[in-house]
């Protein structure tokens, strides 16, 4: 049984969630406001919080930070929609446990509290990330969730592995979220000398600035108030062995003083204690931008940047993996079978179309994500496109604003029939969700014209089944 807190302002989610949840044996708590939330939290031990992400006085990346701060071996995972799934990723790289579409699917919703709940937290040091190797040196590894591809990009990376492994140089490790670099940094570690020592992977963007300290170097029974017990660092549990530090631009000022000083004597010293600790690890990092310009915008010290900077490798994103997009989406079928208990072979062509054409913001994580969630809407031997959430199938019609500035909807997508108050609310703030409808709605109108409006072939063209396509249509208001 999870401890489980839901902040959604959709009181109908909420409800449904609770009933639901409850149901198969968790105590599951709700709130419609980030603050209350925010208080339940304070006062309650829970292992799992289900938060959305657009609320009306907090967003989920405000409430994360605040989780992280209040209770750190909770996890959070962020529900959206697929047209926010840019955002949903800036979210992971804050910690966040995992993210989730709507519309929910309750077996899906279920396998993310399984995971959840026995995944260990990356806040606690009694339960990190620690893997010690006891394979034989020289015999290939391979990770169960991962694979590397036959194409030209995976032959690279391979190749720049291959050379720097059986060094003891510092590597940085550069690609967008979700693209494998801890993978990438295991492989590392494997194939060097030490192989079979402790391999320790931490997520700097879910060390908040008050524990990090903590976290990395460890402390003395006293050290600071609420040190009840001697507590070891990560990087005493990595002693002889490798560190792997994701999103290290994430670390404060302070905290990468600490490291600083930590790489150039090998020594650490614990909060609160008198006398240092001679430490040997190899320090692998990984960054989704530039460190560079980390240090010219001065939120990364310079003389840390070059004591990593001995070696340097490039992730390439999941859309520049030519004929690997497949290798992974079969094998990732192949993962989700087992976790699902079915036995889908795998794709129609329309979709193998679609995930070699798809932008993939989210790389090989958001890629895993959604096969799993469409294996678990199929029926039939092969996933087909209607199990694809439709946000991807019509990603060409969507467009993703950046921070600074918002481009102009293009003025045939504003029209009385499609949704007035999605119309009225673009007129002052774009919101993502209602470009999605629109722009669904605009692909369905654009299909029924081109069969006549014959619904049983406009069905077909869109990959649905007639009866999807009626509540599509009177979703949207659509007159055929």
């Amino acid at each position: 049984m999870a401890n489980i807190l839901v902040i959604d302002d959709n009181l109908d989610i909420c409800q449904l969630l609770k009933r639901f949840l409850s149901k198969n044996g968790h105590e599951v708590d709700t709130t419609l406001t980030g603050p209350e939330g925010i208080d339940l939290i304070k006062n309650k031990n829970y292992d799992l919080v289900l938060c959305d992400f657009k609320l009306r006085k907090m967003e989920g990346r405000e409430i994360l930070q605040q989780v992280k701060t209040i209770s750190p071996q909770t996890k959070v995972a962020i529900i959206t929609g697929y047209a926010d799934v840019r955002i949903a990723v800036e979210v992971m790289k804050k910690g966040a446990f995992d993210y989730v579409v709507k519309p929910l699917i309750p077996d899906e919703i279920l396998s993310l509290i399984d995971r959840a709940t026995k995944e260990p937290s990356k806040d606690s040091l009694s339960d990190v990330k620690t893997t010690i190797q006891t394979k034989p040196k020289g015999k290939p590894v391979t990770k169960s969730d991962y694979i590397w591809g036959k194409d030209k990009a995976s032959s690279e990376l391979l190749k720049e592995i291959s050379l720097v492994a059986p060094t003891n140089f510092s590597v940085i490790i550069y690609g967008e979220s979700g693209s494998g670099k801890e993978n990438i940094a295991r492989t590392i570690h494997e194939k060097s000398e030490r192989q079979g020592k402790p391999f320790v992977a931490i997520d700097c963007g879910a060390l908040t600035k008050e524990l990090a300290g903590s976290e990395l170097w460890g402390h003395e029974k006293g050290g600071f108030t609420g040190a009840v017990s001697a507590k070891l660092g990560q990087f005493e549990v990595a002693d002889g062995g490798s560190i792997f530090l994701d999103e290290i631009s994430n670390l404060s000022y302070e905290t990468q003083v600490g490291l600083l000083r930590l790489v150039q004597e090998k020594k650490l010293r614990r909060i609160g204690a008198i006398k240092d600790k001679e430490i040997d690890v190899r320090i692998i990092v990984a960054s989704n931008e530039d460190l560079r310009e980390a240090v010219k915008q001065g939120k990364f010290r310079e003389d840390l940047y070059y004591r990593f900077n001995e070696f340097t490798i490039v992730v390439p994103p999941l859309r520049k993996r030519g004929s690997d997009i497949m290798e992974f989406a079969n094998h990732f079928l192949d993962l989700a079978n087992d976790e699902l208990n079915k036995n889908v072979s795998g794709f129609s062509n329309e979709v193998i179309d679609l995930f070699n054409t798809y932008d993939w913001p989210g790389n090989l994580r958001e890629m895993r994500n959604v096969i799993r969630r469409s294996l678990l809407l199929t029926d039939k031997g092969q996933i087909e496109l209607a199990c694809i959430p439709q946000e991807i199938v019509y990603s060409s019609k969507f467009t993703f604003p950046g921070e600074e500035s918002m481009p102009e909807i293009p003025s045939r997508f504003i029209a009385e029939e499609i949704r007035p108050e999605a119309k009225e609310g673009l007129k002052e703030n774009i919101n993502l969700k209602d470009i999605a409808a629109i722009a669904e709605a605009e692909v369905i109108k654009k299909v029924l014209e081109e069969t006549h409006y014959n619904k049983t072939k406009a069905a077909q063209k869109l990959g649905i089944d007639r009866k999807t396509l009626f509540n599509k249509l009177k979703q949207h208001n659509i007159q055929s």
